[in-house]
């Protein structure tokens, strides 16, 4: 099963390649683009940038013995709601001291976020499992302020549920990362190959270390309040090709 399609910004496109008898290679950007399928027909999965403009996007298909071409999509408005938060002051207007950390944890996201690795396997299944199960408190793309101060809008789900909660792989992955992070607090990356990962993020436990191989519903973390939030929940953020997009495209119906 392939995530739902939703063509927004912050959503999904699927964009079909036709047959050939080698994988085609399709970028965005120069951002290399997830494709899956086989000879008889090859599709694009294709992640769109929350802060996309509406109107045209494209994608650059290059095939063995054929020139270059390009496969256009329309990427239609959504409004997205507003949420107004009180915080620490202190994880608002950071201090140097903070502000050298945060700038430090950026460069490492950066580079993270860059894998683009095998899938551990070819199966065309690409739905996920919620990490944990609980009230979902925010939801992708949720414009928020701040102590006043607007900022950039939520890129993942958020779900509240008791401290300690285990959390759960939601597709099987190779763990990229952990560590504490200023904002996300203690955070797990994932890599579900092929441009395909996914974060969860201001746990109060991680129970896996980089380099190891989880499966389908292993117990990677729990639930905690770690990082910059408001009370015990899990952030759970996935990305395509470099782009944060809703992870509720990725669940079964």
């Amino acid at each position: 099963m392939l995530p739902r399609t939703l063509v927004v910004p912050g959503g999904v496109v699927r964009l079909a390649l036709g047959p050939a008898a080698d994988r085609p290679l399709v970028s965005s950007d120069g951002v290399p683009i997830r494709v899956i399928g086989d000879p008889i027909a090859w599709t694009a999965l294709v992640g769109i940038p929350l802060g996309a403009e509406p109107g045209e996007g494209r994608v650059t298909v290059a095939q063995a013995n054929a020139p270059d071409r390009t496969i256009p999509y329309v990427i239609t408005p959504k409004r997205y709601s507003e949420q107004r938060l009180k915080v620490a002051p202190g994880h608002v207007d950071l201090s140097p001291e903070d502000l050298a950390r945060y700038e430090r944890e950026r460069q490492r996201s950066q580079d993270i976020v860059t894998t683009f690795s095998e899938p551990l396997s070819d199966a065309f299944d690409l739905r996920m499992q919620i990490p944990v199960h609980g009230r979902r408190s925010s939801s992708f793309g949720l414009r928020r302020v701040f102590n006043g101060q607007s900022r950039n809008p939520h890129t993942g789900m958020d779900i509240a549920a008791p401290a300690g909660t285990p959390v759960r792989a939601p597709m099987a992955a190779r763990v990229i990362d952990n560590g504490d992070y200023f904002f996300n607090g203690n955070t797990i990356w994932l890599d579900h190959g092929a441009g395909l990962l996914s974060m969860v993020c201001h746990l109060s436990a991680i129970r896996v270390r980089t380099g190891d191989v989880v499966a389908l519903g292993d117990d990677i973390g729990a639930v905690g309040a770690t990082g910059r939030v408001t009370g015990p929940h899990l952030h759970w953020g996935v990305m395509l090709n470099r782009t944060m997009v809703d992870p509720a495209l990725f669940l079964a119906d």
